[in-house]
């Protein structure tokens, strides 16, 4: 795995950064406090989320920011990926608002699935990350100061090793959970053996035919006393049944008489209805003439020959008829008219928008017109302003016309003279720097001369040097005089010189202006004449639009007044109609009242035809009771004369005798079928043991062949939890010596002292030092560089191992430093840079350290610069070469 690109937006002390990392080592350097360990955190950050996180998180988001964006570029596998985290703070309350990672098979999305993939695809999670590739800062002795146990748990769980301890778990929670089911189902057993142990001992058969036999003799007796009691029975119903006779002619005697007596009673109360039928039938005679008379004259008022029924229902019927046909056209005109009406509105409100439309199109043209008046003034005005630009950059041009340049030298002309006036300066100074001094010289001289002594020895000047070189001084005097006379007359020229090229370039800058504006101007122009044009065009097919919709809505009104009056034709229609309407509704009238004489004429004579029936049926009636009065009362005289008193008395003493005998039996039954009951109910629960039993037995059984193949399954999972815990003994030797292998490699490979002769790593992962002459020491009794120095092979070893796997190599994230010198002084901060070789030789693809230590720069392939302004608190990186001459700190 590679890092290629890690870019950050307002994450902790970054605004914006982007940084590209290569293949080899990079140091990424600055001052304390810089925001170099931030660098790594963000791609620790991108990759397992808040899980890398020591703090909260909304303390990722830069002060005064709402939110941060971390993305991260890397391959791992030969294929690309790309991981974006963004931090949004809200109301105090940090959450993550967005997590994607690009991989070569899709997309993820989600915090909880980026980290589970991320953790997948590297084979570790956040805390193995930092137990193997990642060494914090702070945290480099951090193998070393765990106990063994923990380092156990750490370097087991990078190895993979952890997953073989759960499988074990797993077996050996299989394993009790099989225990504890066969115990379940032998203690099941158990209480089932003892079950059928106590049923056998209760002889369940012995007592079943016991229980049989005596029920055979309860029914022996029920049988025989139900037969005498249905004797009994028999003999009693019969006695009763004569008791029961003779009382029913008794009561049937005093039933005939009241018979008699109502049949009286109500011949005479028929022969009064009678009579009362017979004026009834008197006043509907009268009613019936006078209907009769109602209804020829109605007849007259028709056009009908004959009243009947069937003749008044049929012209009804036709009337009705037409009616309907009439309301049926009506309704038909009806939505003519609507029609018609509603065509007409339509047609009259598309009329008023056709001349609305043309209305707006007319003043659209009209504006147009307008605007085209005040665009041809613009026109003007602008054709005049580039006519007085071209003829201000005609002056402008003439005066390169006398100049030395040509235009667009301008500036050039202006560096090349400033420089020419700085030397010039330069030299004017330096010459006089020269005279001053030359005339010092001079001055000296003449006063020794003139004095003639030495002020401080007093010894005479003749034939001193100064004296003698006292011509010598006026001429050096002379020609320096002579060369600034020179140099300042150059100096005033390219003086003057500046000046004019200053005018130059400011006429140079007006010249570029008034040809940009000219430009401007030109390309207004072309576009306002274009638009000139087009508007033109427009407003002739505007006005051509207007006039086209107007005759339209001319047409359209010429349509509805053409359509309203084809709605006042069926309005018409319609009244003609509701006129036939109301002859028909007199004419209906009429029949109906004929109709309803007739109708009053049958049910007279239907009611005179019931009367008259009902006056006979009472007739009829009467002579039926005569003849039944006249039977009743020679059934009463047979019934008096069959009472016999004799047998009544001798049926009421055997109902007596069959009575008692009944009284006495049934309680006796009763017992003996509550008997027979409980009986029958022990012999049902004695079978129901029986069947009990040899369900136990089954289940006895079956149990026992299921705690035999529990007996079985134990075993196996015994064997496999075994079976885990020595194939992790076993692979955690060959780690262990694979690394105790790799760790002495690295420690003798870097740590050049004749003090230590090797490290042993025993299976509990408990690290021991042996001195060359055989002590051994605990790794926490060196010193803290050498310590420091032990703790970081062993994590490089570590990092070995992982990166060469058990069964071929794997692909392993970057190896990263941060801060590794803290704890090392200058002499082991250069073993440790002979480690980074060592593992960039090795063949560890990508090596990152964090460090301020200048001397890890000269290891480094790429060199980070990171920088603070202390100004705004914000950091800022940068890549450099890996010198560290080039290298220059902004200081504290």
């Amino acid at each position: 795995m590679k890092f290629e690109r890690v870019r950050l937006e307002n994450f902790k002390c970054y605004a914006d950064a982007d940084l590209r990392l290569d293949t080899g080592v990079t140091v990424i350097h600055g001052l304390n406090g810089s925001g170099k360990s931030s660098l790594l955190e963000a791609c620790f950050f991108a990759l397992y989320g808040a899980r890398a996180l020591e703090k909260k998180l909304d303390e990722v988001v830069t002060i005064g920011a709402d939110d941060a964006t971390v993305e991260l570029w890397f391959t791992h596998g030969g294929q690309s990926y790309h991981l974006e985290r963004r931090v949004r703070v809200t109301d105090d309350r940090a959450s993550t608002a967005k997590c994607v990672l690009e991989t070569p098979d899709g997309v993820f999305e989600g915090a909880r699935d980026v980290r589970e993939h991320v953790t997948e695809l590297l084979r570790m999670d956040a805390e193995a990350f930092v137990n193997c590739a990642y060494v914090r800062q702070g945290e480099v002795n951090k193998l070393i100061n765990a106990t063994p146990t923990e380092r156990q748990d750490m370097i087991d769980d990078l190895l993979q090793l952890g997953k073989l301890e759960d499988y074990r778990e797993r077996a050996s929670n299989a394993r009790l959970g099989v225990k504890h089911v066969r115990d379940a189902k032998q203690e099941l057993l158990t209480d089932v053996a003892s079950q059928i142990e106590r049923k056998e001992d209760k002889d369940l058969h012995e007592r079943l035919n016991s229980l049989q036999s005596r029920l055979n003799e309860i029914d022996s007796d029920i049988e025989r006393y139900e037969t005498n009691r249905e004797s009994a029975v028999e003999t009693r119903d019969e006695a009763q049944s004569i008791i029961e006779e003779y009382d029913e002619k008794r009561e049937r005697l005093a039933e005939l008489t009241e018979e008699i007596e109502s049949l009286t009673a109500d011949i005479q109360e028929t022969e009064q209805e009678r009579e009362q039928v017979g004026e009834r039938i008197s006043e509907l005679k009268s009613q019936l003439d006078e209907s009769r008379e109602r209804r020829d004259d109605l007849l007259a008022d028709t056009d009908l020959e004959t009243a009947t029924e069937e003749a008044v229902a049929d012209r009804l019927d036709s009337l009705r008829e037409r009616d309907d046909e009439l309301r049926s056209d009506i309704e038909e005109y009806q939505l003519a008219v609507q029609k018609h009406s509603s065509e007409a509105d339509s047609l009259r409100a598309t009329a008023d928008d056709l001349e609305q439309r043309a209305t707006e199109k007319r003043e659209k043209a009209a504006n147009l017109e307008a605007n085209l008046a005040e665009t041809r003034e613009k026109l003007a005005d602008r054709r005049e302003k580039i006519e007085t630009l071209s003829e201000r950059i005609e002056d402008k041009e003439a005066v390169f016309e006398d100049a030395p340049i040509a235009i667009g030298e301008a500036n050039d002309h202006w560096d090349a003279v400033a420089d020419d006036l700085n030397e010039a300066r330069e030299r004017e100074t330096e010459l006089e720097a020269k005279l001053e001094s030359a005339q010092a010289k001079l001055d000296e001289a003449e006063e020794l001369l003139d004095a003639g002594k030495c002020p401080e020895c007093g010894q005479s000047v003749d034939g001193s040097p100064h004296v003698e070189s006292i011509d010598e001084h006026r001429d050096r005097v002379a020609e320096i005089q002579d060369d600034l006379v020179t140099v300042r007359a150059e100096r005033e020229q390219l003086e003057e010189r500046l000046e004019r090229a200053d005018e130059l370039v400011d006429v140079q800058n007006d010249l570029a202006q008034l040809r940009n504006n000219l430009e401007n101007v030109e390309q207004l122009v072309a576009e306002q004449e274009g638009s000139v044009e087009e508007k033109t065009t427009q407003v002739t097919e505007l006005r051509e639009e207007a006039d086209e919709l107007e005759s339209d809505a001319e047409s359209k009104r010429d349509e509805a007044a053409d359509a309203a009056d084809e709605a006042d034709e069926e309005r018409e229609k319609i009244a003609e109609c509701n006129s036939e309407r109301g002859d028909l509704r007199e004419q209906i009238e009429q029949l109906e009242r004929l109709r309803d004489a007739v109708d009053r004429i049958a049910d007279l004579e239907d009611e005179l035809e019931r009367l008259r029936e009902k006056r006979s049926n009472k007739a009829e009636l009467n002579d039926e009771r005569r003849d039944r009065l006249a039977d009743k009362r020679e059934r009463k005289a047979d019934l008096e004369a069959e009472f016999d008193e004799s047998a009544i008395e001798q049926a009421r003493q055997e109902n007596e005798r069959a009575t008692q005998y009944i009284e006495k039996v049934d309680p006796k039954l009763d017992e003996l079928r509550e008997e027979r009951d409980e009986v029958t109910g022990q012999i049902g629960g004695v079978q129901q043991e029986i069947e009990d039993l040899e369900s136990l037995r089954d289940r006895r059984e079956s149990l026992s062949a299921t705690v035999e193949r529990l007996d079985s399954l134990y075993e196996e999972a015994e064997q496999l939890q075994e079976m885990y815990g020595t194939l992790r003994a076993e692979l955690r030797q060959r780690n262990v010596e694979s690394l105790e292998r790799m760790l002495n490699e690295t420690f003798d490979l870097v740590y050049q002292n004749d003090s230590y002769s090797r490290i042993e790593l025993d299976g509990e992962y408990e690290l021991t030092v042996y001195q060359k002459d055989g002590e051994a020491l605990d790794p926490e009794q060196l010193s803290g560089g050498e310590r420091a120095l032990f703790n970081l092979s062993l994590r490089c070893a570590i990092y070995r191992l992982l990166a060469e796997g058990i069964e071929g190599s794997a692909p392993m994230p970057p190896l990263i430093l941060d801060e590794p010198t803290v704890f090392l002084d200058s002499g082991h901060v250069s073993q440790l840079v002979e480690l980074v070789e060592a593992m960039r030789e090795l063949g560890v693809e990508q090596i990152v350290v964090v460090s301020h230590d200048e001397e890890l720069v000269g290891a480094a392939d790429d060199l980070v610069l990171v920088t603070k302004d202390a100004t705004t608190n914000r950091s800022t990186v940068e890549r450099g070469a890996a010198d560290l001459d080039a290298v220059v700190l902004p200081s504290d």
